[in-house]
């Protein structure tokens, strides 16, 4: 009996069966929509470093031939045969995924699976439907990796870009201009690879319907180096993948390159009404040069002390008498801080509080400062949900009611450490909104998604939906970690320990999960396999206490803070 998988399960190939011989098979349809399964021949790094490990139907099999494409049959959409024992060994991941040729999205599919067969018999299934997806173009459905042994780990995971989004994704790119290659006939297989026998199904592979034809010779096998058959030319080798770590972050832009030209510093300020340089108050100023001579070259008046010269001895400034008005700041001086340049100072009290007064935008959401938020109920009319005991101050018609999560709201953040004790504000009025003085950052969802942890969420539309969020793991103690996954049109407001920072997701991103403060809802997020407990940690604990890999399709960002809670 074939054993079912749900995302993120994963298990030995020794475990399902002791043959290494193996067909792989894929169903995925939607009306309207054509699909390309491809298979992706991975390195230590995750990275397509040998391109002739790309197997789709332009590139039906790998040098060695460990990896062939065979078409549609036995009711799958398209199937592989896969012999572990001849695959090299610098490809340590196979990766099957389906893209959509042109327009669509991954939520319009029916159900389908990709499974495996050994011996005529099928010993594993993972099945997945159009309502584990939203806007995805691509999808990974699963994946052999080799840990030791080969395993099989049901995937799942989509990407909003198509079959270009996963070739970057794994380090390759699309090559434009390059004319298509013919596809190779393809040979049968040995007796006994064969799927199961499904109803309606076109026969088993390797047995024909017709006249039988004659058998095709086994192949050669390939040599230790793995190269390419005789006579065959590799496909040109991919351009160097940028690295996207050098790029600049959102919070720092990175140091101009060594090389690069300095822009040259701005001009001194000309003297007013055409005259000569004011010295500043309470100085003498710079003696002329003595009748009939001349100032240095390129000159026009005589170096002012400070530049290449020591400076002149200067006399105490004196305070302002009595009767003598303040004098009006000098050249290089600024004014008080917040105060309009030109604009008369405002004495007193209301003066120096200048800086301090809020900022009306006429918007739902506000930033006081980095620090406070504020929130218009009277603009959109819908609730806001915030975080117990987060008001500092309102202004009109606001009420405020406690925000139950239910009974078994309360289980699944008891059981999960994602409960948020919220209250929920009402009415017409501004409700100032700020904790424990840490930054605050609303962040606007137009339909699409972000993953929050509770720990880090300090209020948010109602009419945004969220839920819980499982992150699969394996060696962990309780099996999983867990997050708040927000979707829908709203804001979101986040508060951090700190400045963030946001960084692009790569195959290699690594990030400590006391650190983790939020991610893009298309990222794959698992727990590294190079497992860090913590002291603290214990059998049962979902405090994210280890390492998280992030992977996705360029766009996706992780929000890390410089702090860990």
């Amino acid at each position: 009996m074939a054993r079912e998988f749900q995302r993120g399960h994963k298990a030995r190939i020794s475990d399902l069966t002791a043959g290494t011989d193996l067909y792989v098979g894929v169903q995925i349809s939607a009306p309207g929509l054509t699909f390309d399964i491809s298979c992706f021949g991975l390195d230590a790094d995750e990275r397509l470093s040998d391109d002739r490990y790309f197997v789709f139907f332009n590139q039906p099999k790998s040098p060695e031939e460990s990896i062939q494409l065979l078409g549609a049959q036995a009711g799958d959409t398209e199937s592989f045969r896969v012999t572990l024992d001849r695959i090299p060994p610098q490809i340590q991941k196979l990766s099957f995924t389906a893209t959509i040729d042109g327009a669509g999205q991954m939520s319009q599919i029916d159900p389908g699976y990709i499974r495996i067969v050994a011996g005529g018999q099928e010993v594993a299934r993972y099945a997945f439907d159009g309502s584990e997806f939203t806007t995805e173009r691509a999808v990974m459905l699963g994946d052999f990796y080799l840990k030791d042994v080969w395993r099989f780990a049901a995937v799942g995971q989509g990407f909003d870009g198509g079959l270009e989004a996963l070739l970057r994704n794994f380090g390759g790119e699309v090559l434009e201009e390059e004319a298509p290659a013919e596809p190779e006939p393809r040979t049968g297989a040995a007796p006994g690879f064969a799927p199961p026998a499904q109803a309606s199904a076109p026969p088993a592979f390797g047995v024909p319907t017709g006249p039988a034809p004659t058998p095709a010779p086994a192949p050669t096998p390939a040599a230790q180096s793995f190269a390419p058959p005789a006579g065959a030319t590799p496909p040109p080798a991919l351009a160097p993948t940028p690295q996207v770590h050098s790029a600049p972050t959102v919070v720092a832009p990175m140091t101009p390159p060594a090389g690069s030209p300095v822009p040259p510093p701005a001009p001194a300020p000309a003297p007013p009404h055409g005259g000569q340089q004011q010295p500043p108050y309470g100085q003498p100023a710079p003696q002329q040069p003595p009748y009939g001579q001349q100032a240095p070259y390129g000159q026009t008046a005589p170096l002012t002390p400070g530049y290449a010269q020591p400076p002149a001895p200067q006399a105490p400034t004196p305070p302002p008498g009595y009767g003598q008005p303040t004098p009006p700041p000098g050249h290089g001086q600024q004014a008080p801080y917040g105060a309009p340049q030109g604009a008369p100072q405002v004495p007193g009290v209301a003066g120096a509080l200048q800086q301090f007064k809020e900022t009306p935008t006429g918007q739902r959401w506000t930033q006081q400062n980095k620090k406070l938020v504020r929130v218009d109920l009277g603009v959109g009319g819908q609730p806001v949900l915030a975080r117990q005991g987060s008001m500092v101050l309102y202004q009109g018609k606001v009420d405020f009611s406690y925000k139950g999560a239910g009974f078994t709201g309360r289980i699944v953040g008891n059981a999960t450490g994602q409960e948020m004790q919220l209250m929920r504000c009402t009415g017409q009025g501004q409700v100032f909104l700020a904790e424990n003085s840490t930054m605050l950052h609303p962040i606007e969802l137009q339909g699409d998604g972000i993953c929050v942890s509770a720990e880090n969420v300090l209020a948010f539309d109602e009419s945004l939906q969220y839920e819980v969020r499982r992150i699969e793991g394996h060696g962990i103690p309780g099996g999983a970690l867990f997050t708040m996954q927000f979707t829908g049109t709203g804001t979101i407001v986040v508060k951090t320990h700190g400045t963030p920072v946001v960084l692009p997701v790569t195959p290699t991103t690594f990030a400590d999960c006391n650190a983790v403060v939020a991610w893009s809802a298309a990222s794959q997020v698992v727990v590294s396999s190079q497992v860090r407990m913590r002291r603290n940690a214990y059998p049962g604990d979902t405090g994210e206490s280890v390492n998280l890999q992030f992977r996705g399709a360029p766009g996706n960002f992780v929000v890390v803070q410089p702090y860990e809670i």
